[in-house]
C-alpha cells in the first residue's frame, strides 16, 4: 500500500511541474508579441520620419516627375504593308556600310505588287559639296512629283543647306570620304545604290556629279529609260596598255582577263543590277586588293563585275556626254562663255548608236562638265534648246 501511495504522489508531482510549465510559455508569448509589435512601430516611425525629410528637402513633385520621367510606355508600331512599301522619312541613319547593304539587298519573290507601285527614277549625286547647278534641276523635275528621288552623297564635313522647299532638301545620306580613282569612290556610289533601294519604288538608278545637266526634259528622259530593255552602263574590252594592261593575274579565277571590262564612272543601272552591285562579296575584294591606281578601280569594278553577271542586260555604253577632244585625264570643263546654241547642236548631233537594238541618234541625256558660272546662261537657254 505505501509502495502505491508514493507511485502516485510522484505522478501528481508531475502533472504539476507541466502544469507551471505550460504557465509559464503562456505568460511569455504575450510578451514577445507586444515586442515585435513596438520593433513594427518603432520602424514606421523612422520610415516617417525620412519621408518627411526627403519631401521637405526635395519636394514631391520632384520625385514624382523624376519617376515619371522614367517611364517608357510600350507601344509597338502595328505591322501594316506601308511599313514596307514607303520610303523612309528621314534619310539619315546610324546603320553601317554592312548593315546598310543587308538591309538593302531584301527582295520580294513575288513579283507582283499588291498595291499600286509607280516606278521612279532614283538620280544619285555624287559630289564634294554644294551642286550649283541645282535652280536647273529644280527646274527639269517640278511638276513630277512622285515619279522621282534624290539622294546625295557628299563630305562628311559638307551641310547642305536648302531651303525647306527644295527637292534637295534633307537629301544627304550617311556619307564618308571618297577618292578619285580608289575603291572608297565605288564604296560611295554602293553607298548610294544601297540607300536608293530602301525605297521600293525606285527602279532606275542613274549616278550624277554637281557638274551635270538634263539634256532634255524629264518627260524624254523618264520614257527613254522605262522603254529600254537594257540598262545604259559602259562595258568595252580594250586591249591596250589603260584597259587589259591594268589587270593583275591575281584576280584569277574570279575575274579572267577576257572578261574584264573600262567603262565610264557615270551609269544608270536596273534594280536588279543595282542589287548585284550592292550584295556583291566575290568580286569586290579582289578588285580592292589588286586594283589600285594606276588601275582605277571606278572604271573597271562595276563594268566587269556585271559582264560577268548579267551582260544581256548592259547596252555597253554610257547616256552622259563628255568631251575628251582637249585631251588631259579630265574631259573639258564648260563656263559661261561656252552656252550657246551652236555649243548644244555639237552635243546633240553627230551621234550613232543603238536603242532597244535599233539605230538612233538619240545617244544622251545627260552631259558634263559644267562650271558654275555656267548656271545663268543655261537657265536662259533651256526653254528653247533644252525643253524645260
Amino acid at each position: 500500500m505505501q509502495a502505491r501511495v508514493g507511485s502516485h504522489g510522484s505522478l501528481e508531482d508531475s502533472k504539476d511541474s507541466v502544469v507551471a510549465t505550460r504557465t509559464n510559455q503562456s505568460k511569455a508569448l504575450p510578451l514577445r508579441l507586444l515586442q515585435l509589435f513596438g520593433l513594427f512601430l518603432a520602424l514606421c516611425f523612422a520610415f516617417s520620419i525620412i519621408s518627411i525629410y526627403s519631401v521637405r528637402h526635395f519636394g514631391i513633385y520632384s520625385v514624382v516627375t523624376t519617376v515619371k520621367s522614367n517611364f517608357v510606355p510600350c507601344n509597338e508600331e502595328p505591322l501594316t504593308l506601308d511599313r514596307w512599301t514607303k520610303p523612309p522619312s528621314n534619310l539619315l541613319h546610324s546603320m553601317s556600310d554592312e548593315e546598310l547593304f543587308w538591309r538593302a539587298s531584301f527582295v520580294p519573290r513575288i513579283k507582283k505588287y499588291p498595291f499600286n507601285r509607280r516606278p521612279k527614277i532614283a538620280f544619285m549625286f555624287l559630289t564634294k559639296g554644294p551642286l550649283p547647278l541645282a535652280p536647273l534641276w529644280e527646274r527639269f523635275l517640278k511638276g513630277h512629283e512622285g515619279f522621282y528621288s534624290i539622294y546625295i552623297h557628299s563630305l562628311p564635313s559638307f551641310n547642305a543647306e536648302f531651303p525647306s522647299s527644295s527637292v534637295f532638301y534633307k537629301r544627304q545620306i550617311p556619307s564618308q570620304v571618297s577618292e578619285w580613282g580608289k575603291m572608297s569612290m565605288c564604296d560611295a556610289e554602293r553607298r548610294l545604290l544601297a540607300n536608293a533601294l530602301l525605297d521600293i519604288s525606285n527602279e532606275w538608278f542613274i549616278l550624277l556629279s554637281e557638274s551635270c545637266i538634263p539634256l532634255y526634259n524629264f518627260s524624254v528622259i523618264y520614257h527613254y529609260i522605262k522603254k529600254s530593255k537594257y540598262s545604259f552602263i559602259g562595258a568595252f574590252d580594250d586591249p591596250g596598255p589603260y584597259g587589259r594592261g591594268r589587270y593583275n593575274e591575281n584576280m584569277a579565277p574570279e575575274v579572267n582577263v577576257t572578261l574584264w571590262r573600262k567603262g565610264s564612272q557615270w551609269f544608270e543601272v536596273n534594280r536588279r543590277l543595282a542589287l548585284n552591285i550592292v550584295e556583291d562579296s566575290t568580286y569586290y575584294p579582289k578588285f580592292e586588293a589588286f586594283c589600285r591606281p594606276a588601275c582605277y578601280v571606278d572604271e573597271h569594278y562595276f563594268p566587269t563585275m556585271l559582264t560577268i553577271q548579267a551582260p544581256n542586260l548592259l547596252a555597253n555604253r554610257s547616256i552622259t556626254w563628255v568631251d575628251w577632244s582637249r585631251g588631259g585625264a579630265h574631259p573639258a570643263t564648260f563656263g559661261r562663255a561656252d552656252i550657246t546654241e551652236e555649243f548644244f547642236k555639237r552635243v546633240f548631233e553627230g551621234h550613232q548608236c543603238r536603242y532597244n537594238d535599233q539605230p538612233s541618234s538619240v545617244c544622251y541625256l545627260f552631259a558634263r562638265k559644267f562650271a558654275p558660272s555656267s548656271l545663268e546662261p543655261l537657265l536662259h537657254i533651256a526653254p528653247k534648246v533644252l525643253g524645260f
